[in-house]
């Protein structure tokens, strides 16, 4: 596995990967796997010099694996069948990640949960985290979608 250690190539203007998901079966870790090559591969964890990667793009870097988690659990838990596809955009300054399943019923924040009680915390996560978010609806289902600024300070 790539550390990102040494000078990268820069990546293309824009990149999409696609991950087509048939059932919640393991979905959520596939979803992480795949999430965390993509960012390694257009090297989230670049390092210009240094030993390691600097401590907020390690940060942002697990804050999306986070949150591809989140958006993944909740169409295993809320959609019938599960989630369809995850999608990663990148176009060096964004990262755009979208889950789409087959419930028309967009995601609702819910008022602030116990904390001591499991549920509910998923999208107060992405709300905190991501740049933005939302949802759309998609082919009689929904994506939901967010967006995270790169953590590299400038384009690769």
């Amino acid at each position: 596995m790539t550390t990102g250690h040494g000078t990268a190539a820069a990546p293309d203007r824009d990149q999409t990967r696609r991950l087509p998901l048939s059932s919640s079966v393991g979905a959520v870790q596939r979803c992480r796997d795949f999430s965390r090559q993509a960012l390694l591969d257009w090297h989230w964890l670049a390092v210009d010099g240094a030993e390691w990667p600097d401590e907020e793009q390690v940060a942002v870097f697990e804050d999306v694996l986070l949150m591809v988690s989140e958006l993944v659990t909740n169409a295993c838990l809320h959609a019938p069948g599960g989630p369809r596809e995850l999608r990663l955009r990148w176009d060096t300054v964004r990262l755009r990640v979208e889950v789409s399943d087959a419930s028309p019923v967009p995601p609702e924040l819910r008022p602030f949960a116990d904390p001591g009680q499991p549920g509910g915390h998923g999208l107060r996560v992405v709300d905190r985290l991501a740049r933005a978010w939302g949802s759309r609806p998609e082919d009689g289902g929904k994506s939901v979608w967010l967006e995270v600024s790169s953590p590299l300070g400038h384009p690769v």
